[in-house]
């Protein structure tokens, strides 16, 4: 097969995307190839302001029905895959949706949810993240893995601190990922992830989607799609290539008002960081051009069945798992 080919064969995963939400964002969506999405409805947002934006995004996805489709189940991938159409799931960036109810983990599931992060950048009921100290895992916080594993909601540690990773890697009973994170063996950030952070989670049945967010890439803004492959490679051998896929992080559409937004402390408090100038790697600059990870991932050496698993494959497999259909 060419690369085109392999591509347009494949199951084609992005492990989260943060875009701005709109026909135009499904369009590119399609001419990337993508089966199925990771998509963020929640980050600084309580319990009503997720409900309304996922009544929102349901009316959004029933507009484009010919695009999208909504994925429950790892089945619902699979015809996403055989109908043309990308399948949506919806996916938290924070559990602060969660509030302090332990029964809306299981509302959420039922309006579509199936990945949650655990904390956004800093503390919440559940543990804390990656940008203040770090005090653990919550008793609250195991109520709510718990029950994040009996109805079968995916935990993400991407932007948790290392501690309340590490608690929430030991307590889950369910796989666990880092959705979209990077190698600090290539880069020393805060949000990205030691050697031993990333084979612990494998060691433990976890899985970790690797990002192409410039300012976590070693390369910076002179990044380019090699530059990604570089790091999903450096991941791949330390976790195996069956721990391991896509998580561009990929945010289409949004402007200077909307990275504020996400850069300070439930969305307005004190800032956090500073990403400075925005731009994705040269060569995967819009979904659209997803097709060029495949190649990108070929040209490094990888078999056609280790990119496979790594564009999508390894993804159904871990979802399947922690959802159980």
């Amino acid at each position: 097969m060419t690369p085109a080919e392999l591509h347009q064969d494949a199951i084609v995963i992005d492990g989260l995307i943060i875009a701005k939400w709109n026909r135009e964002l499904f369009e590119d969506m399609r001419k990337g190839g993508l089966t199925a999405a990771n998509c963020t409805v929640s980050v600084w947002e309580g319990f009503q302001a997720t409900v309304d934006n996922i009544v929102k995004t349901n009316a959004l996805m029933a507009e484009s029905s010919d695009l999208v489709r909504p994925v429950r189940t790892t089945a619902d991938i699979t015809r996403a895959k055989e109908e043309g159409k990308t399948g949506i799931i919806y996916g938290f960036q924070n559990a602060h949706a969660f509030e302090d109810q332990i029964g809306y983990v299981e509302i959420f599931k039922q309006l579509g949810v199936g990945i949650v992060q655990m904390c956004y950048n800093t503390q919440n009921l559940v543990g804390t993240g990656c940008y203040e100290r770090d005090g653990g895992l919550s008793g609250f916080g195991h109520e709510i893995v718990a029950e994040m594993n009996r109805v079968g909601i995916m935990c993400d540690l991407s932007h948790v601190g290392e501690t309340t990773s590490r608690e929430v890697i030991e307590a889950s009973e369910k796989p666990v990922c880092y959705s979209h994170c990077l190698p600090s063996g290539l880069k020393e950030h805060p949000r990205n992830k030691s050697d031993e952070e990333l084979r612990f989670i494998a060691d433990n049945g976890g899985f970790v989607g690797v990002t192409m967010f410039t300012p976590f890439l070693r390369a910076g803004v002179d990044a380019t799609v090699d530059d990604y492959v570089e790091a999903i490679e450096y991941v791949m051998n330390i976790v195996g290539e069956d721990a391991i896929g896509v998580g561009t992080d990929f945010t289409q559409g949004h402007d200077k008002q909307f990275f504020e937004w996400l850069t300070h402390d439930k969305g307005y408090a004190r800032r956090l960081t500073s990403f400075g100038k925005i731009i994705n790697p040269e060569g995967i600059r819009t979904i659209g051009e997803f097709g060029n990870l495949t190649e990108a991932l070929l040209k490094r050496g990888m078999s056609e069945r280790q990119v496979r698993k790594i564009m999508g494959e390894n993804w159904v497999n871990v979802l399947k798992d922690v959802w159980g259909s």
